[in-house]
């Protein structure tokens, strides 16, 4: 008896809502890999419609796809191992959209799964080409910058191609 009750257990379902007003239904049991909104859904902070004003549709598809896959019982390890790897397989812009919303969100896994892609699509490019990526200007005058070339060369050493994608 007790298997039959267990079985027609009522699924909850969430409705996310994008800032252009576009909206996605999914199981509270999915959704909820977000601390933040697992908070917001035990703080009764949320009805059954969660707005997120600052995660384009795009960006979330793509995280809906994520916690799809991460919360599938059906999913093995090696599953999830090689999605994840397809995944990040994506441009510099949009992992680091997905990066930005993996922290709002709190998604560690996520987070983690991208800042790692981040760190190695700059693995070994040169010091100008991370400043251009992440539009840092340097702090250096030209003679300081050719002091430090000259001090520490193996710094300035890496890949200069920019393409990050």
């Amino acid at each position: 008896m007790e298997e039959a009750a267990s079985s027609t257990i009522e699924k909850i379902f969430l409705t996310l809502k994008s800032p252009d007003g576009d909206e996605i239904e999914l199981e509270e049991s999915i959704v909820i890999q977000s601390v933040t909104i697992k908070n917001m859904v035990e703080d009764g902070c949320s009805c059954s419609v969660i707005p997120l004003s600052n995660i384009d549709i795009e960006t979330l598809i793509k995280i809906i796809d994520y916690l799809k896959m991460h919360s599938s019982t059906s999913s093995n390890e090696e599953e999830i191992k090689n999605f994840d790897k397809e995944f990040v397989r994506i441009g510099f812009k949009t992992i680091f959209k997905i990066l930005e919303a993996a922290n709002f969100l709190d998604i560690n896994s996520l987070l983690e799964l991208c800042a790692e892609a981040v760190a190695n699509k700059i693995k070994n490019k040169t010091s100008q080409v991370v400043r251009k990526i992440f539009n840092i200007t340097s702090d250096f005058n030209p003679e300081e910058e050719a002091e430090i070339r000259n001090k520490t060369p193996w710094a300035f050493e890496g890949d200069p191609d920019h393409s990050l994608d």
